[in-house]
């Protein structure tokens, strides 16, 4: 029997990364609709998960009684209230945390709750309704509710386990970094569009180079710089658009941006 088998899962606070979350559940059939509770205090912008079976309600408190797995997706200016609400109906033999809130240690979570209460945090993005996600996770309990995380989230993409004080950097590289590899494809199309292209093909060809890209890093485990040798030829068109990128400080403004989002992620929690 699955771990998630014939649990029941809630999710609080169901903004974007929230309905994304859901959405990729759905479609991996890892919880059946009837399974999932959404929270939102504007309930009517979940509709469309209402449409296909998903129980909708503003109702914290009815939620967390019914359901078994707790996933927290607030703003974290939101989590204090949230939990401060529900924290009395929150019991340790029934209910495990996973709380998707960017800053908020679970050591903070747990002052609210109770420190007996399995937490899990866990750090997607967006490409989790596709399934698509990498899913960064850490627990103050490296048994059932790790397990129980890793299972949830590698039906909808990968999973790695790290240790909580990376949770900052797990933010930047993983879940902002969605943001950095689009705006790098948007520029791709761009340039696309002023050497010919009209914007539609110059944004399919970035997207679909975007994409190969990373499944030659993946399914051949290689360091990129390998496949990089195999398309760069001496005074060849590859290497002239590459020293021309670096020379504009192409690496070094991505490197800086991951290190700026990941100082950034560290103190947008401001504690009550």
């Amino acid at each position: 029997m699955s771990i998630i088998e014939n649990k029941k899962l809630a999710i609080l606070g169901t903004g974007n990364i929230g309905m994304s979350i859901a959405d990729g559940l759905i479609d991996s059939n890892a919880f059946q609709p009837d399974q999932m509770i959404l929270t939102r205090r504007k309930t009517h912008r979940l509709d469309r998960f209402m449409k296909q079976g998903v129980h909708i309600t503003s109702d914290n408190l009815q939620a967390v009684k019914e359901a078994s797995i707790l996933i927290i997706a607030v703003e974290p200016q939101q989590i204090d209230e949230l939990l401060s609400e529900v924290a009395p109906t929150i019991q340790a033999v029934q209910h495990t945390i996973i709380s998707v809130v960017t800053g908020v240690s679970i050591e903070q979570i747990q002052a609210k709750v109770g420190d007996q209460v399995a937490i899990v945090r866990a750090m997607p993005n967006t490409a989790i309704s596709l399934r698509e996600s990498i899913t960064c996770l850490a627990s103050n309990e490296p048994g059932e509710s790790l397990q129980l995380g890793e299972t949830i989230f590698n039906t909808v993409g990968e999973t790695v386990v790290i240790e909580e004080e990376l949770m900052g950097a797990a933010t930047a590289l993983g879940a902002c970094g969605i943001a950095f590899f689009l705006r790098a494809i948007r520029a791709a199309s761009q340039g696309g569009i002023e050497i010919g292209f009209h914007s539609n093909k110059a944004l399919l060809i970035a997207a679909q180079v975007a994409k190969g890209a990373a499944e030659l890093i993946l399914e051949k485990e290689q360091h990129p710089e390998s496949e990089i040798d195999k398309v760069t030829t001496p005074r060849g068109v590859t290497i002239a658009g590459l020293n021309q990128m670096e020379h504009e400080g192409f690496s070094s403004a991505m490197i800086k941006g991951i290190v700026t989002s990941a100082n950034k992620a560290q103190g947008v929690y401001k504690k009550d």
